[in-house]
């Protein structure tokens, strides 16, 4: 009886087996008609009999390769013959063919049981995957142009890391992955990642980007890289990585505008002022060019603590370096303005005369201090056609201030007030 039900399940199997095979087999019979030899094929791929043999993948992908190769050749054709093959079709079979085509290889590749490797599907794989490579490019136009932005993302980064596959070891010249085109369609792959919103795949992208070697280029420069994984961690919360991120950018490109600003930004977020200080003055070393932006920022660190006794040096430190320095200018302006403000203040809360005088000539010394830095700031924005209500009625406003108070304390300052008062549009009258 056992053996009996032994016969039969082996039958059972072996019909199955052949099934399988005959599988392939009719599917290779119908390669001319590709819907039909996808299906035929389908199976073929998940049974043990035949799922790992490299001749199945392999047929796989010359079923995808074939619905490709069809539609370009109609295409190639259609100033002839009037008549075009199907785009997304020709896209659709050269996309498909790439993990098959992949799979056969890795099969292909495993030693046989005598521990020999003999790989009798690579050579026609490689002919393929060659022939269809520059088409990576034309399907993510395609997918980019219609916004589907994750299918562009796919052809870009297939076009991307085909060459790096190890069925081309041997013949990487095959490839210039150093030319511009190549290192172009690496950053168009991260861009329609990230246009996609897909964060972990658009840094999982970027940081593979950043670990290639970078060919100079004129579509990206390399920090372009780190500004956007920097952002990408930003956007998802990652706030160790953003700073690890900012921390490699500085380092690698101290005269970016992007990475120590935004670095800063986040000490001071912390409360991490001490920290601050220190990189600025680290960031100044590395790129003295920078001195006006940052200089100025540690002086309103300063400013904000109140320590006016350091924010006046570092204000004056980079206007000393560029005389046109507008954050230095307005801060340092402003900085007067406060320590008059305190001394009017004091004034105010004393019964003293000559206390009172003494505060009123300290507090129209520091008015005054700041007229010439405010002036000239308001000055260099109207140079350059700055936007009135953002930047330059601010800087009028806080003239009429100074103007005012000068007027106060009896240092006749009204031609100038008036004029700022017609400036802003105000009248005493009304």
């Amino acid at each position: 009886m056992k053996r009996t039900l032994l016969v039969i399940t082996l039958c059972i199997f072996a019909g199955f087996s052949f099934a399988q095979k005959k599988a392939v087999k009719d599917a290779k019979s119908a390669m001319k008609n590709i819907d039909e030899a996808r299906e035929l094929i389908k199976p073929a791929l998940t049974d043990p009999e035949t799922a790992n043999d490299p001749e199945t993948w392999k047929l796989a992908g010359d079923i995808e390769y074939k619905a490709f190769d069809d539609e370009r050749t109609l295409e190639m054709q259609k100033e002839i013959t009037g008549k075009g093959g199907n785009e997304e079709k020709m896209y659709v079979g050269l996309y498909n063919m790439y993990d098959p085509y992949i799979k056969a290889d890795e099969l292909g590749e495993m030693p046989n049981e005598k521990g020999q490797i003999k790989n009798k599907v690579r050579k026609d794989i490689v002919k393929n995957m060659r022939d269809g490579h520059r088409f990576y490019i034309n399907g993510g136009v395609y997918y980019n142009d219609k916004q589907d932005y994750k299918r562009a993302a796919d052809f870009f980064e297939r076009y991307w890391e085909l060459p790096l596959l190890s069925m081309f070891d041997d013949t990487k010249g095959d490839f210039n992955t150093q030319d511009s085109i190549y290192q172009t369609i690496k950053y168009y792959a991260v861009i329609s990642s990230i246009q996609s919103r897909d964060h972990d795949r658009s840094i999982k992208l970027l940081n593979k980007l950043i670990s290639e070697p970078y060919i100079q280029n004129s579509t990206y420069k390399e920090s372009d890289a780190y500004e956007l994984l920097a952002s990408e961690y930003q956007q998802i919360d990652d706030s160790l990585a953003f700073v690890k991120t900012l921390n490699e950018g500085a380092s690698r490109f101290p005269g970016n505008k992007y990475f120590t600003p935004n670095l800063i930004n986040e000490f001071i977020k912390g409360g991490r002022t001490t920290e601050a200080m220190a990189y600025l003055d680290q960031a100044i070393a590395n790129d003295p060019s920078n001195t006006c932006e940052l200089m100025g920022v540690k002086a309103s660190l300063y400013a904000e603590q109140k320590d006016y006794a350091n924010a006046e040096p570092a204000y004056l430190k980079a206007i000393s370096v560029d005389g046109n320095c507008e954050k230095a200018l307005e801060g340092l302006g402003v900085l007067y303005i406060l320590q008059a403000q305190d001394l009017k203040e004091k004034a105010g809360q004393t019964s003293s005369r000559s206390e009172q005088a003494q505060y009123d000539k300290q507090t129209a010394d520091f008015y005054q201090k700041s007229l010439p830095y405010l002036e000239k700031y308001r000055d260099l924005l109207k140079a350059r056609n700055a936007d009135f209500d953002i930047d330059i009625k601010p800087a009028l406003m806080k003239l009429q201030n100074v103007y005012y108070n000068l007027s106060l304390l009896n240092i006749d300052k009204s031609a100038e007030y008036e004029a700022v008062q017609n400036e802003l549009g105000i009248s005493d009258k009304q």
